[in-house]
């Protein structure tokens, strides 16, 4: 990077209004210093330190993770920049278990001085917390991996692209939807790196070094005749890459009514369509409630299957350990444990795989230091596991974690979080065009919109960006006002064809809510277009 170009990019305007609270994620930083690294020599002297201080206190177990975590934004609005801005966390969090329980402290004092004293918090903490535990923790067995690295497979890392390209990428796509009809334009550029290292008893010293990206826009488009106006968002999936993720060609291109992307993305070309998309949508007809088909967009379809399969497939939630936060789950061990529990259509398999190339989840050990790996959740439409970390294990019989506890910071206790989860594609080819053909009434849903789902991931209701009527099956023309209705077990077995793997495509979440305190994890939900039949739909626009 160069300076003068974040000085004076910086200068033009840090009204932020786009931005986050910057706050929550560190203090800011000079550009320069983001590709610089912690040695890892370093940060095995850190962690030794730890690991020593907790052990002379008495814990049985322990494990240190040092953090450096990175964040940039860049945001424009219409012809003007936003706000740019670089943020950075730096700290170690020491996690122990003594007397049986559990006990944790963090620093950002990266003083071996400083580092031991919050290990011998720690275990301070954790022998406190025993005098009211009740069934000691039972960790499951995790050998240790010795000195090794994982880094994300990127080509380009985001931070070391000048400010002054993102910026002119992003004036480039406001410029695009003003010329397609826009009113309003906004868009942004979000990076993250994690450089991230643990440690523990078991004898690992990992280093990791993660890469994520986000950029998006929206567009508004008003009517000043009827006083209307409607919006469309980016149709891009924030990924576990680099800046390469922007540099989509004619084979990352997915063919269909609207542009859509394999692999890369095109901004360019999403907003021009975004635009006309939201004029288009101006004019197009309510629709009718009732039962329809439903074809679903992967940028559409990852949503429902991140609120309706990923959380309430979560073991604390499925064990009422987590409830406060968005509620616990109906799958309940018992429907584990008869093995035929129907959650879906045979044609329903849905595996969790922390190893996926390209998305948001993919790391190579998670924060409890245990390689991660890929299982099936629902095979053949049955219930047939959930998602465990090292403390849970025994409660499903395992004889190891599954691999999926993190923490969204050095000062943040880790625990489960979901892993990537995904609807395998079909066996057999079959195209989107022919999923269409074979429906008389239906709905092509693109994109995601509002939603609402119960405390028990059951009962929701979700909308989306674009909305295309299917008749005899052909589509014909545009609606909008739609939303659909279900229950999660009603809905997969309605799943009545999935297409190939020619168009299974990542969608996902970079912040994704959960635990109090409340913290942020970033996963992501493969799928293909997807049908479900007899699917109740209303109308939004419609009072009760």
């Amino acid at each position: 990077m160069k300076r003068k170009d974040f000085l004076y990019l910086s200068g033009m305007g840090l009204g932020a209004t786009l931005l986050p609270n910057l706050s929550a994620f560190g203090n800011p930083i000079d550009p320069l210093q983001a590709l610089d690294g912690v040695d890892v020599r370093i940060k095995k002297q850190m962690a030794d330190v730890a690991l020593n201080a907790a052990r002379s206190k008495g814990a049985t177990y322990a494990d240190v993770r040092i953090g450096r975590y990175l964040n940039q934004f860049v945001s424009t609005r219409e012809k003007r920049v936003q706000g740019v801005a670089n943020t950075e966390s730096y700290g170690i969090g020491i996690r122990v278990i003594a007397n049986g329980c559990w006990g944790f402290a963090a620093t950002n004092k990266m003083t071996m001085d400083d580092i031991a004293k919050a290990a011998e918090q720690a275990v301070a903490v954790a022998k406190a917390n025993a005098k009211i535990q009740g069934e000691p923790v039972q960790l499951a067995p995790q050998k240790g991996f010795g000195e090794v690295s994982w880094k994300a497979p990127i080509e380009i890392n985001t931070f070391a692209v000048p400010v002054k390209e993102k910026v002119d990428l992003l004036l480039q796509v406001n410029d695009i939807a003003l010329q397609n009809g826009a009113s309003f334009v906004n868009s942004v550029i979000f990076a993250v790196n994690e450089q991230k290292y643990f440690a523990s008893t078991d004898g690992s010293y990992i280093d990791q070094d993660i890469h994520r990206i986000f950029p998006s826009f929206g567009v508004t488009k008003i009517d000043k005749a009827s006083g209307k106006f409607q919006t469309r968002s980016s149709l891009s999936s924030p990924m576990g890459m680099g800046y390469e993720y922007l540099t989509a060609g004619p084979q990352d291109k997915v063919p269909g009514i609207v542009p859509r992307y394999k692999g890369r993305y095109d901004m360019l070309e999403d907003v021009k369509f975004a635009a006309l998309n939201a004029t288009e949508k101006i004019t197009a007809k309510s629709v009718e409630p009732g039962k329809y088909d439903l074809v679903l967009d992967p940028s559409h379809l990852w949503l429902t299957i991140h609120e309706s399969v990923g959380h309430p497939t979560e073991l604390d939630r499925v064990l009422g350990y987590e409830a406060n936060y968005a509620g616990t789950s109906f799958l309940t061990l018992d429907k584990w444990k008869s093995k035929n529990f129907k959650f879906g259509s045979d044609k329903v398999n849905i595996v969790a795989d922390k190893t996926q190339k390209g998305s948001l989840g993919a790391v190579g050990y998670d924060d409890e230091g245990v390689k991660c790996g890929k299982w099936d959740i629902i095979k053949d439409g049955v219930l047939v596991n959930y998602q465990a970390i090292r403390d849970q294990a025994h409660i499903l019989g395992l004889k190891e974690s599954q691999g999926c506890c993190y923490s969204q910071g050095w000062d943040d206790v880790q625990f489960q979080r979901m892993p990537n989860v995904s609807l395998q594609p079909g066996k057999e080819k079959l195209s989107v065009d022919d999923m269409i053909k074979n429906v008389e009434k239906g709905i092509y849903i693109i994109g995601n919109g509002s939603f609402s789902i119960d405390q028990q991931r059951y009962n929701f209701q979700f909308g989306g960006q674009i909305f295309y009527e299917i008749k005899d099956g052909k589509i014909v023309g545009m609606l909008n006002d739609v939303s659909y209705q279900a229950n999660t077990q009603e809905f997969w077995n309605s799943c009545a064809a999935v297409c190939d793997e020619s168009d299974y495509r990542l969608g996902g979440s970079f912040n994704d809510g959960k635990g109090q305190p409340s913290q942020s994890s970033a996963v992501s939900h493969g799928s293909p277009t997807t049908r479900f039949n007899g699917v109740n739909v209303i109308n939004t626009a419609r009072k009760i």
